[in-house]
């Protein structure tokens, strides 16, 4: 071996630790777009604010369809990328499939549990923040009923629902909850035509306060809200600047404080489970200059009291997925 053979095979030996070191984090959106200004948007800012704190970059890929789940974990796992984060529950079975071939690649997802040694699965009491913005909703509204519009008919969605009828319960026990889902597939979290229509037909029925768990499909709800002169509630990311004087509050899931996380804690990250709720920060209702003329003092003081007893136990908010049942509403 000549020496000129010598120096480029230590050059490129070099060169591969150093980008091993240096390993790209990725992130892959569910359907709906990076842009739904919810659920995908919430995951985006939480990498783009690691992105802006380190000056390092992350790689990203928004699916065109179902197909590509296991292609794209595996593609972003074959080139290096390290740890790799899934916005969505609906990646679990291609993470199971795909996870025990890569075991030196940290994976995380959120909303959904895969039982791998080289996985952080990452879930959030929603159910908490929902009876949060429910008792938000009831004492905002002037006609006694409300609405919820999730978006894909499941469990998770249901979840929403269940806990911010129990918040609206909490407050007027004679409340009537008015809930629809969008549909039973991955279109109704993209669909705000379907959204619009059918916070036309709660208003219809006397809602003057609906909250939207929809993805893509709740920027019709807020839309149509606005439009017909109701109140809306945002999810996920916060929605009041959307309609501002409009969008009563937010119910903030903070999947970006899961992203960021993930990707600050970097390859080799502590796996297993992971619970985001009241007592740490992971979900919450937004108060700003959008919506402060809306949310009253004492409105503002029930629900941080709730909330406070929330987070210490001592109010317990029934989970829907615990048993798929609801005590303050009907499917």
């Amino acid at each position: 071996m000549t020496m000129m053979q010598k120096f480029l095979g230590a050059t490129a030996a070099l060169a591969l630790s150093a980008g091993a070191a240096l390993a790209e984090p990725a992130l892959i959106f569910d359907l709906g777009g990076k842009f739904d200004k919810s659920f995908n948007e919430a995951a985006f800012n939480g990498a783009k604010r690691w992105a802006d704190e380190t000056g390092n970059s992350f790689r990203e890929i928004e699916l065109q369809s179902e197909a590509q789940r296991e292609q794209a974990l595996r593609r972003f796992a074959e080139s290096g990328a390290n740890p790799i984060v899934m916005a969505g529950f609906a990646f679990a079975d291609a993470l199971g499939q795909v996870a025990a071939d890569y075991p030196d690649t940290s994976f995380a997802i959120i909303d959904m549990v895969v039982d791998q040694p080289n996985v952080r699965s990452v879930v959030f009491n929603e159910h908490e923040g929902s009876y949060l913005v429910g008792m938000m909703a009831a004492k905002a509204s002037e006609t006694g009923t409300v609405g919820f519009i999730g978006g894909m008919d499941i469990p998770l969605i249901r979840k929403f629902a269940c806990g911010y009828a129990q918040g609206v319960k909490a407050v007027n026990p004679d409340a009537n909850v008015i809930a629809n889902m969008t549909g039973t597939t991955p279109a109704a979290w993209n669909d705000p035509v379907k959204g619009s229509e059918l916070t036309k037909a709660q208003i219809s029925q006397g809602a003057d306060v609906v909250y939207a768990a929809a993805g893509g499909t709740g920027v019709g709800v807020l839309q149509t809200a606005a439009d017909e002169d109701i109140l809306s509630i945002g999810v996920d990311s916060n929605q009041n600047y959307l309609h501002s004087g409009k969008v009563l509050t937010s119910m903030m899931k903070r999947v970006d404080n899961a992203v960021y996380q993930a990707f600050s804690d970097g390859a080799g990250f502590e796996t297993g489970f992971n619970v985001m709720g009241l007592a740490n920060g992971g979900v919450g209702y937004a108060l700003d200059e959008h919506n402060a003329e809306l949310v009253s003092d004492s409105m503002r003081s029930a629900v941080d009291e709730a909330s406070n007893r929330i987070a210490s136990g001592e109010l317990v908010v029934h989970d829907y997925m615990s048993d798929d049942s609801c005590p303050a509403l009907n499917f």
